[in-house]
């Protein structure tokens, strides 16, 4: 197609003012996209997310503090049983635990106005 006669042919070349720009390099290379990509899905998308493994660390942690917490409870038991071996620490146990006495005494259950839950009187 011929030119009008006004205009001389131009190489017109499109130039983008941001190519030369070094953050535009970077945010241009598809390894950049791709690591970015990957490190989104890891974090929201994938079923072993981020955010999951925070939640089963808290698990985690709540269940060691469980076991911990029983294994002590299991001692206590185990030094419990050891002494209730011996016939006077069974009669004592039974005594301080079920108020159980010899047929020739009397038992006082003492309570004071602390230790109680006062009742509800109104009726």
């Amino acid at each position: 197609m011929p030119l009008p006669s006004g205009l001389k042919t131009q190489n017109l070349k499109m130039t983008n003012s941001y190519k030369d720009k070094s953050w535009f390099k970077f945010l241009s290379n598809k390894y950049v996209w791709v690591l970015l990509f990957f490190s989104a899905w890891m974090i929201f998308l994938d079923n072993y997310s981020y955010f999951d493994h925070r939640l089963l660390d808290k698990q985690i942690n709540e269940l060691e503090d469980n076991k911990k917490y029983y294994q002590d409870e299991i001692k206590k038991d185990q030094e419990n049983i050891k002494q209730l071996k011996n016939p006077e620490q069974i009669e004592k146990y039974a005594r301080e635990k079920y108020f159980m006495k010899k047929d020739s005494e009397d038992i006082y259950i003492i309570e004071f106005q602390g230790d109680t839950i006062e009742k509800d009187e109104t009726k």
